[in-house]
């Protein structure tokens, strides 16, 4: 048996068997009876995303809970965790819970809001973690590193005690050096300033140091390096408490696809060659746990100053599942049960998120071609723009209701 019979009231030959055969569905939706009984359907547990950005209170000009809470359900997605680099920061008992309401007015899937490990992420003074307790799914300062190692320490003990996780954006801010791509042939051949990869890694190995002194459960955002992988790997073997996430981008890309264009900045940039090959490596081998999308939209405006003007960020939640089919599963690099448990069972384990009857149907063998114009979301900046990839949703299912269908 694998872990997949853990989802809640799925087909249970399908889940056990680790095989994701279509079989009938019958879903009663806003139009009437939708019925999935053809072969070319095949049904997939609901996908975890525990990296995302809704910007929403603060910044729906860019986004907002409504929108990509929809875009998830189209991606297949049927829980998210949201980052706290919002306005106003959740950082307190009031402000989390602004973003709650807006949550349970609006939210189309399951949305967990994460809190902030420092008041206004601004790294001087820890947020009152003990009243957001109850409602935060764990604390990140996500969008900046925690620059003080004091300051981390603390936090990882208050986070222990509270029985909650530390969920670390890890970046060396006196690493940067005004840096805005990957430090590699790229940025050289054409002039940029570049990010090293000591400025991912060096606060890797300083948190896994402070996650062991405490027992903290601590979870590495987006990494991109392959020392990053390594030193978890190391990690892991000791025993530490440590999970990590990458994203769909960091598998499939690497500095050589860069263009001029704002759609390819997202931070941590994209990487060389020897780093994306690392990150495969680890999705093989158990080092990198679970694949988040860190969705992070922005105006059109703000995307449309080139590499070195444009605002970091890229969408992805849309687009994920498909990436990673077309370049990783049908490629025979991982199999489908592999990418299930990456997008969907891991997440939920680490982060105690529930199995419900969640499920998304698809047409794998369905080619269409990326078009940002299509998208729910409302950001359009995507670095896959105009490729083809295989796997179509047509429907999304969260708590037993139908919440995204595919319009003919």
């Amino acid at each position: 048996m694998t872990k997949l019979t853990k989802m809640k009231k799925m087909n249970t030959e399908m889940m056990s068997s680790g095989h994701f055969s279509p079989f009938f569905v019958s879903c009663s939706c806003a139009d009437g009876v939708s019925v999935f009984d053809s072969p070319e359907y095949t049904v997939l547990p609901g996908f975890c995303d525990v990296h995302v950005h809704f910007r929403e209170p603060g910044f729906s000009y860019k986004e907002t809970i409504a929108s990509g809470s929809l875009a998830a359900a189209r991606g297949g997605y049927s829980a998210v965790c949201t980052m706290p680099n919002l306005n106003p920061v959740p950082d307190s008992a009031e402000n989390i819970s602004r973003q709650l309401e807006i949550i349970e007015r609006d939210a189309h899937v399951a949305v967990y809001p994460y809190g902030s490990i420092t008041r206004m992420q601004a790294g001087i003074e820890l947020s009152d973690m003990e009243a957001m307790a109850q409602s935060a799914i764990a604390f990140s300062d996500d969008g900046r590193g925690v620059q003080s190692e004091e300051m981390m320490l603390e936090a990882m003990r208050r986070a222990k005690a509270l029985g909650k996780m530390i969920v670390a954006h890890c970046e060396d801010n006196s690493l940067l050096r005004g840096g805005y791509i990957h430090d590699g042939e790229y940025a050289a051949a054409h002039s940029h300033k570049g990010i090293c990869s000591e400025s991912e890694w060096g606060p890797i190995a300083r948190d896994i140091e402070l996650a062991e002194r405490t027992g903290c459960a601590y979870h590495v955002c987006h990494i991109s390096t392959k020392e990053s992988v390594d030193i978890i790997r190391r990690a892991k073997a000791r025993g530490v408490d440590i999970t990590c996430e990458t994203a769909p981008h960091y598998l499939v890309l690497d500095d050589s696809d860069l263009k001029e264009e704002g759609r390819f900045k997202m931070n941590p940039p994209l990487r060389s060659r020897e780093d994306r090959e690392a990150l495969i490596e680890g999705i093989k081998d158990g080092t990198i746990d679970m694949i988040a999308t860190d969705h992070a939209p922005h105006s059109a405006e703000e995307k449309s100053r080139g590499l070195a003007g444009s605002a970091f960020g890229i969408v992805g939640i849309e687009t994920a599942f498909q990436t990673l089919y077309t370049h990783l599963v049908k490629k025979g690099v991982i199999t489908l049960q592999r990418l299930i448990e990456l997008m969907a069972i891991n997440p939920r384990e680490r982060f105690g998120i529930p199995f419900g009857n969640d499920f998304s149907i698809w047409k794998l063998d369905e080619e269409f071609t990326v078009d940002p114009n299509e998208f729910v979301s409302m950001g359009r900046a995507t670095p896959f723009e105009g490729e083809r990839l295989c796997g179509v949703n047509y429907l999304t299912v969260v708590d037993g209701k139908v919440v995204y269908e595919k319009k003919n």
